[in-house]
């Protein structure tokens, strides 16, 4: 039987939420400079997962039970591989939805083992405990919008077996918004699904890599730096049309919604230039430049297609910050009657 090091704790609690964040596109899927995918994302405010951490006798899981089995899984699995004590209680606050493109997975495998290491005075790096659980293992954005959040673009996966460095990082404009599009009928390709995806997609032409890297450095970048809202979407449809087509043979199309897809139309229609769908969707969004412009459209996009009762919609801006870490520390006269004992 394993020997468990003696772990104890100075926090009553820890509590960590984790933002949800847009898979905006990759940049070069064809790899042959040594490195392959390279992602934008976004950070989100507004959506996110939230878990809180006490000691206690067993392992527990409290909250929503369409989250329990996967937190309970984050739990066990950290547990194991830092010998630490079973006896934990979690609560689940809130969770990003599963598999819709807002990087459910990733963000709460780190608040469960983020929450669990500062609870035991553990200290490793977002990008250690991401891969101690196997995650990031072609995006790097869920690691850098739990740490710092913001705009984001990751190196892409290289021959070592390390999630992909976030290589640029910087703030997203204030003022603009985001518009999100859900289908609520279904969810995006996940898991062993998404495996045999990539595995079956044909090789990406190294010229089109060539021309998203360039459209990203030369258009996306420096619209952004000098808060050209029209100049920066029109990048960013532009990889989204060019990534989404060539994964169109497995999901269906550009997009995996054909409910979003319409809509997405619908807003290139209203001179929107930034649309899209976030990493394998179905969630869609669009960048627009203002809170007024964008209420208006949410206003409209609710009136024109109200007869579908799939879709949803909701606006949020970028969240320009990481993830948010609270402890609560034991009271002195606990922390008395535990050495006493």
């Amino acid at each position: 039987m394993r020997n468990t090091p003696a772990y104890d704790t100075q926090f009553e609690s820890v509590r960590v939420e984790a933002p949800a964040r847009l898979h905006l596109g990759f940049m070069d899927l064809n790899g042959s400079l040594g490195r392959r995918f390279g992602s934008l994302g976004l950070t989100l405010e507004g959506i996110a997962t939230e878990i809180e951490v006490r000691p206690c006798r067993t392992l527990q899981v409290e909250g929503p039970v369409s989250a329990q089995a996967r937190v309970l899984g984050c739990a066990a699995t950290l547990i194991e591989k830092l010998g630490l004590p079973r006896g934990v209680c979690i609560r689940i606050h809130r969770a990003i939805p599963d598999h819709v493109g807002l990087g459910s997975g990733t963000q709460l495998t780190l608040a469960v083992a983020v929450a669990l290491t500062r609870l035991y005075g553990i200290d490793l790096t977002t990008r250690r405990v991401a891969k101690l659980m196997n995650r990031g293992a072609r995006s790097g954005i869920g690691i850098g919008a739990f740490d710092a959040g913001g705009f984001l673009i990751d190196g892409g996966r290289g021959a070592r077996n390390v999630p992909p460095p976030v290589i640029l990082h910087t703030a997203f404009p204030e003022t603009w918004r985001l518009l999100l599009v859900f289908d609520e009928s279904g969810t995006g390709i996940h898991g062993s699904e998404e495996k045999a995806a990539f595995r079956a997609l044909p090789v990406f032409p190294a010229h089109q890599a060539a021309t998203l890297c360039r459209l990203v450095m030369m258009q996306a970048l420096p619209a952004l730096a000098e808060q050209d809202c029209e100049s920066f979407g029109n990048a960013i449809s532009r990889l989204q049309q060019v990534v989404g087509d060539y994964f169109a043979p497995a999901q269906c199309g550009r997009y995996a919604s054909p409910e979003v897809a319409r809509v997405l139309d619908w807003l290139a229609e209203q001179d929107i230039s930034g649309v899209g769908q976030s990493s394998w969707g179905p969630t869609g969004f669009a960048i627009i430049d203002s809170q007024l412009r964008a209420d208006a459209l949410l206003r409209a996009a609710e009136e024109r297609f109200s007869d579908n009762p799939r879709l949803r919609f909701t606006l949020c801006r970028a969240r320009n910050r990481g993830s948010r870490i609270r402890t609560v520390r034991k009271s002195a006269s606990h922390m008395v009657l535990r050495a006493a004992m």
